[in-house]
């Protein structure tokens, strides 16, 4: 990493002081600004950390100018065609992509921790039958911190390992009960014959007379390579509003289960992980294929309220690559899955209208991985209060990495973000009797 200086100077007092300037391998120079209120007595403003980097990671770089996306240095596109999404979460997790003995140790020890301890999943019958399914995977994988809080020392590298593979066995186990229990089917158990994708599909659609994978093992390959695609791309994305969240609370010491607990709530939220359920709300008020023009007409109205969910991203300010391997996916997915679903059609009939409309090509606003990953979901039977879950199993990888990442350091502090103060200056306390 070079390093250099810039001078920065208060011209309220004169004062001027130098600090590091930070280049990373690839990417923008960087600030250290860490001694800035002891050299000048300020503090930065910079609301929603857009230009604030929060720490230093190896695992993720992104490019949103130019479209680039980088697992510890693989272009997303070579991993989404040629690995599974065990392999990139090894890679994540680890720095290297594994070998044959590496990712089959991996995949043994995954299938190992995938089951649940039986009082966790009687657990799971606490919540009403209706509850959301993301209220409950926030609450079971906290819960996990209760089976687990005794056996985890921080300070051991392969405690911490142990940790990280038990949260991305165990999350699709839990995902799949927490979603039958919401359908009132009989929880299913992993199976350790199966691959990471396939276990989940079974778990969440067997029936008890019936499995979801039939007795020689064979389920849809177009299925698997959907989902198996969809948890690669969803993998990871640098420091993104649930990551650092999880870095934020790792940041304290607290159980990592917890930790993991509160990426999920940050990830609920529909400018986030809920991005995908968001769009197909807005395919169901838009309605018909007659209806696009009008309602382009509305997002383009900056006085209207209507926006067009799916469409552009806040750090891609070009394409999101990962939109580019989707949409090839959906294409072929809704060719393998011929139905009469009117949102298909019409979904396809929006991405048309938008890519050939000047206004959108101007202002870049091209379909994102939310857009197409939505239909995808839908068309795999996925129910749509399960896409945001869905984005838990894939970011559980990128979780564990940075956790694992982040608690490697030595040294590493409690996170303690500043306030720009807007509230009154001291005052004194009036009686009540005097108060207007």
């Amino acid at each position: 990493m070079s390093q250099d200086t810039v001078s920065i100077k208060n011209n309220n007092t004169g004062q001027e002081a130098e600090f590091s300037l930070l280049q990373g391998t690839l990417g923008t120079p960087t600030v250290d600004i860490g001694s800035l209120n002891n050299n000048l007595g300020l503090f930065t403003y910079d609301p929603g950390f857009v230009s604030t980097a929060s720490c230093k990671s190896k695992i993720t770089y992104i490019n949103g100018g130019k479209g680039v996306l980088l697992y510890r240095g693989y272009p997303i596109e070579q991993l989404a065609k040629q690995s599974s999404f065990l392999e990139v979460s090894y890679l994540l997790m680890n720095g290297e992509l594994p070998n044959e003995k590496e990712l089959f140790s991996f995949t043994d020890e995954i299938n190992n921790h995938s089951m649940l301890h039986e009082a966790l999943s009687g657990s799971l019958r606490g919540f009403h039958y209706d509850a959301h399914p993301m209220a409950m995977m926030v609450g079971v994988v906290g819960s996990l911190s209760a089976f687990y809080h005794g056996q985890l020392d921080m300070e051991d590298p392969e405690h911490r390992r142990i940790s990280a593979l038990r949260m991305l066995a165990k999350m699709p186990t839990i995902a799949a009960a927490c979603y039958r229990h919401s359908v009132g089917y009989p929880i299913v158990y992993p199976r350790f014959d199966l691959e990471y994708c396939e276990n989940f599909l079974n778990m969440m659609f067997s029936r008890p007379s019936e499995t979801y994978i039939d007795k020689n093992n064979y389920i849809d390959p177009v299925t698997v390579k959907a989902l198996n695609l969809l948890f690669i791309l969803h993998a990871d994305h640098e420091q993104n509003a649930s990551t650092s969240t999880v870095r934020l609370a790792s940041s304290t010491g607290a159980n990592p289960y917890a930790c993991i607990a509160a990426g999920i709530s940050a990830l609920w939220g529909p400018a986030h992980g809920g991005a995908n359920e968001a769009v197909l709300k807005m395919l169901a008020e838009i309605g018909t294929v007659e209806n696009i023009p009008k309602y382009l007409a509305k997002a383009k109205d900056k006085n209207d309220p209507f926006r067009l969910m799916g469409f552009g991203h806040r750090v891609y300010k070009n394409f999101d690559p990962r939109a580019t391997i989707t949409r090839e996916t959906c294409h072929e997915v809704l060719a393998h899955f011929p139905s009469n679903d009117p949102l298909f059609e019409l979904a396809l009939a929006l991405e048309e209208h938008a890519l050939k409309d000047e206004y959108f090509i101007e202002k870049k606003l091209y379909p994102n991985v939310d857009f197409y990953s939505g239909i995808i979901y839908r068309a795999l039977k996925i129910p749509e209060n399960m896409f945001t879950v869905m984005f838990v199993i894939a970011r559980t990888a990128g979780w564990v990495s940075h956790w694992l990442e982040m608690m490697a350091e030595p040294n590493h502090r409690i996170s303690r973000p500043r306030q720009l103060y807007t509230g009154y200056d001291k005052r004194d306390y009036l009686p009540r009797e005097s108060r207007k």
